[in-house]
């Protein structure tokens, strides 16, 4: 298994301590990161105050190294399969045709490429008249072009407001009107969705895509109203190249400016804004770097796919540029080999050392590494159980060779390269992180959500446990309310009780909706109440026990817990691996 560089005993401490008592009875002492007893992390290195400074630092630092890469399709491939259905009782057979792509290698944008590429599309924007005063959807499939779009958003201070590329008509208008968006960046494919909404949303007067939309296609979205105006992502990058840089330098951002509005996939109902400023990315950047940043090195290489519409994957991705890592972005449906034609599938072709997966594609690899197993027989089944059960039970000798003789072969299938892995979505299943560990690659969870810029705790390999989401953020402060209802208690031993946090990477509010932002449920005192129940272990961890909405009162006043469903406020996303993430509405 490639190597994990770990930090020497003690480096992180008690893991967190208790930097002021309880304010008042009910509640626990205030904890923070043992990295953070001289102030919390405000940002990932000195003069880095906006994400404008990590796309500089970055191309400052490391120059014409590799940064975003992609794969072009060379060829759409159909295939006609036979397709068994039920129907009345009675199995039929129908014919169907499945889309296969067959891709090119990956290409790539240096880090220089990026920033200048960022200040094309910057100078043609403003050459448009988008202000700093706007908002610009991106409502588009996670890609370089999402990223350069939002960094040249970014450094004009104009505020981006995200839109899942799975959206339906009423969401992406709902996306579209509440934060009064001027334009928007989209893919050729999603733009007959935009077209039947575009009626529905006034404000919009610009329309950058990529791709090869039919020219009938466009003519139908400037046919929608005269003030509409249509550019390729190519020709609006012309268009600011003619442009002078210093138009730029009067709109560059601030830390308090606004970067996005970040909407959230809530269960019911329209989804939900969050605020999210400058200087809370770059302070859970910071977070990242001082918890997990000597495991991340320009050597490695992030493989790119989970939408970049959540703040998982944004995240992420912005710490990944400031370390000089490349991205290598891909997709759910040209992950593996099966799944394109005449290329290898994006894992093989990119090869990455770093990866996040939610947990149905954790489950998938698990279920895919048993089958080839027991395939090859009974006498290939038990080589692969004993290499396991050597590497679970840490014999030495017998570990390193089923390392490099039988487990080797199942880390080939994903490169050979992958060192280290985050689940993000609704929570592994404790099976499936240990064995992928032990057969794989270390698979670390964690804690937060979007309204945290999805760090609230990350669990560095060094702490390596089955049962808890890590350290606190080194970013932010975190206190439990007593639960006394359910016997949460602050006063336990352990100490129980909801989680409430605030902190340099912590949300100001919903946009638009004082309900929420007023509401002593979600904010109160400036602390950000999110109805997860934790409790601190010993060495400093955090673990998540229990929901507060799972808490059932019953008939004779016993409290009881519901099995698990996903708790919202806000339709936020409540209990996340990693960096957070309810990913309720699956992958596109």
């Amino acid at each position: 298994m490639p190597k994990i560089t770990t930090m020497k005993p003690g480096h992180f401490g008690e893991g967190s301590f208790e930097f002021a008592k309880p304010a008042a009875p009910g509640e626990g002492g205030v904890r923070r990161s043992s990295l953070s007893k001289d102030g919390l992390v405000e940002r990932p290195a000195d003069g880095v105050d906006t994400v404008y400074d990590i796309i500089c630092y970055a191309a400052r630092t490391h120059g014409s190294k590799n940064c975003l890469g992609w794969r072009d399709v060379v060829n759409t491939i159909e295939e006609e399969k036979e397709v068994t259905k039920l129907v009345d009782g009675k199995e039929v057979v129908e014919k169907k045709t499945w889309k296969f792509f067959e891709l090119s290698d990956y290409k790539y944008h240096t880090f220089i490429e990026v920033k200048e590429i960022v200040s094309e599309v910057a100078r043609g924007l403003v050459h448009l008249g988008v202000t700093d005063k706007d908002v610009f959807n991106v409502y588009a499939q996670t890609s370089a072009n999402w990223q350069l779009m939002s960094h040249a958003c970014g450094s004009i201070s104009t505020t981006i407001a995200t839109a899942y590329d799975t959206l339906g008509e009423e969401g992406l208008t709902h996306s579209l009107n509440e934060p009064e968006c001027v334009g928007l960046f989209t893919n050729a494919q999603l733009l007959p969705t935009l077209l039947r909404v575009l009626a529905k949303t006034p404000t919009v007067k610009y329309i950058v895509f990529d791709g090869q939309p039919t020219e009938s296609l466009i003519n139908n979205l400037k046919g929608v109203r005269e003030s509409l105006e249509v550019y390729s992502l190519d020709d609006l990058r012309k268009l600011g190249r003619e442009k002078p840089v210093d138009i730029l330098e009067s709109r560059r951002p601030k830390p308090e400016t606004v970067a996005c509005i970040m909407y959230t996939s809530g269960s019911t109902g329209n989804p939900k804004g969050v605020v999210v400023t400058q200087s809370n990315l770059v302070a859970a950047v910071g977070a990242i770097k001082a918890l997990v940043g000597h495991h991340l090195s320009p050597d490695d290489s992030f493989l790119a796919y989970l939408p970049l519409a959540h703040i998982l994957e944004y995240i992420v991705e912005l710490a990944m540029l400031f370390v000089g890592m490349p991205s290598g972005y891909g997709s759910v449906k040209t992950l593996t080999d099966a799944s394109v034609r005449n290329c290898k599938g994006d894992i093989l072709a990119f090869r990455p050392s770093i990866m996040i997966g939610v947990p149905a594609v954790w489950e998938t690899i698990r279920k895919g590494i048993l089958a080839k197993v027991h395939a090859g027989g009974a006498i290939k089944k038990a080589v692969f159980n004993g290499a396991v059960a050597a590497k679970r039970r840490n014999l030495p000798v017998l570990a390193a060779l089923a390392d490099s003789v039988v487990l080797s072969g199942v880390r080939a299938a994903t490169g050979g390269r992958l060192r280290l892995a985050l689940s993000g979505g609704a929570a592994i299943s404790r099976e499936t992180q240990e064995f992928l560990t032990t057969a794989l690659v270390i698979v670390v969870q964690g804690y937060g959500m979007t309204e945290t810029c999805g760090v609230a705790a990350i669990l560095p390999p060094e702490l390596m446990r089955y049962d808890s989401v890590g350290l606190p953020a080194p970013s932010i402060e975190i206190k439990l309310l007593d639960v006394a209802d359910a016997g949460y208690f602050s006063t336990n031993e352990p100490p129980q009780g909801e989680i409430v946090l605030r902190g340099n990477s912590i949300t100001k509010g919903y946009y638009k909706r004082p309900d929420l932002n007023e509401d002593p449920n979600v904010f109160k005192d400036g602390w950000l109440r999110t109805g997860d129940i934790g409790q601190w272990n010993p060495d400093g961890t955090l673990s998540i026990i229990d929901r507060l909405k799972n808490l059932v009162k019953l008939s004779g006043g016993e409290v009881q817990s519901t099995p698990s469903y996903p708790i919202t406020v806000g339709g936020s996303p409540r209990l996340w691996d990693f960096t957070g993430y309810g990913f309720r509405r699956g992958l596109p």
